[in-house]
């Protein structure tokens, strides 16, 4: 078992806050060799609810329609753009009765200095003024947090890694990638580069599960990577609480389950007997763009970076984010 280099795609010490990488992000992939937290026969992976209300509603009425409702986890991201009080404390209420990890936004709320920034680690693709809106999202959200200390407090608890059991199958739960809370290893571009293969293969190798499900990055991907016979999963669903389809407004999550879902996806692949779908979450549009612009009205660092994924969708596709995984 080879263990996975730490790649950094982050700027030197001295770079923008919101382009670094703290060392207390860090993991090694080994941290997912123990056993489960979770144990399951589906489970719903919402990474990147970023304050939508009404796709937190959406989701819930979409487990309650199962036969068996899903195990809902919430790995990361899942404060962003509720900057209101009361928009704050229903996220965090709906959110506190299911398994969670922290993201790097709820990493950054409860932490006490602002060095990182938003602490996205954003590359160099990024530009430097769309960092710096984030940074300044990041801000005034933990003045909005200040008013909640219990809540504060209860994220700065939160894991960065879980492990679950999903009808035998193996699922490591990441917000990032196999290294890193904000780690980029797990973008669409990235697992598509051949170069990256190795690390995908050592990734797996020493953590010892058949599939990821992660996000961060916020474009979704589903790859599957045949390796030894085994088919190896990651399952990066985007956002929950954006769109992430060119003109398709709903937001997305990852759907791991031993049956598919019987309303079908968006795609989806399978390892270890059990199905990994993207789901489409049809949340109430309008009254979450009524719900967006009363606390980010246009001028606002949050418009400025968002608005056109929220009523547009981001330039993203399908067939890009299901490369080599078979739609259901």
């Amino acid at each position: 078992m080879r263990p996975v280099a730490a790649r950094l795609d982050t700027a030197a010490p001295d770079a923008q806050p919101g382009r670094t990488c703290p060392a207390s992000y860090r993991y090694s992939p080994a941290v997912f060799r123990r056993a489960p937290e979770i144990v399951a026969q589906a489970i719903y992976a919402i990474g990147g609810l970023y304050g939508n209300v009404e796709a937190l509603a959406a989701i819930r009425e979409m487990a309650a329609a199962e036969p068996q409702p899903p195990t809902l986890v919430f790995n990361g991201d899942f404060h962003w753009f509720d900057v209101s009080p009361a928009d704050f404390a229903a996220i965090a209420q709906g959110v506190a009765p299911h398994p969670a990890l922290r993201g790097n936004v709820e990493t950054e709320i409860a932490m006490e200095h602002e060095g990182a920034g938003c602490g996205c680690a954003y590359p160099m693709d990024v530009s430097d003024a769309e960092v710096s809106r984030s940074n300044e999202i990041m801000a005034r959200l933990r003045r909005a947090a200040r008013d909640l200390p219990a809540a504060s407090a209860h994220l700065a608890a939160l894991p960065m890694t879980l492990v679950a059991n999903v009808g035998g199958a193996r699922v490591g739960i990441v917000h990032g990638d196999a290294i890193s809370l904000a780690g980029w290893g797990f973008a669409h571009d990235r697992l598509d580069e051949p170069r990256h293969r190795r690390w995908i293969d050592a990734a797996f190798d020493e953590a010892a599960v058949d599939v990821f499900a992660s996000t961060h990055t916020c474009l979704p991907a589903l790859r599957s990577f045949a390796a030894g016979g085994l088919a190896r999963i990651v399952a990066n669903n985007g956002a929950a609480g954006m769109p992430n389809f060119e003109g398709r407004l709903a937001g997305l999550i990852t759907r791991i389950g031993t049956r598919p879902h019987r309303g079908g996806s968006i795609a989806a692949a399978r390892s270890a007997g059990v199905h990994v779908e993207l789901l489409e979450v049809p949340y109430d549009h309008d009254r979450w763009v009524e719900r967006f612009l009363a606390s980010w009205p246009p001028g606002s660092p949050a418009h400025d970076s968002y608005w056109r994924r929220i009523t547009r969708g981001p330039r993203h596709d399908v067939d890009t984010a299901s490369r080599l995984a078979p739609r259901a």
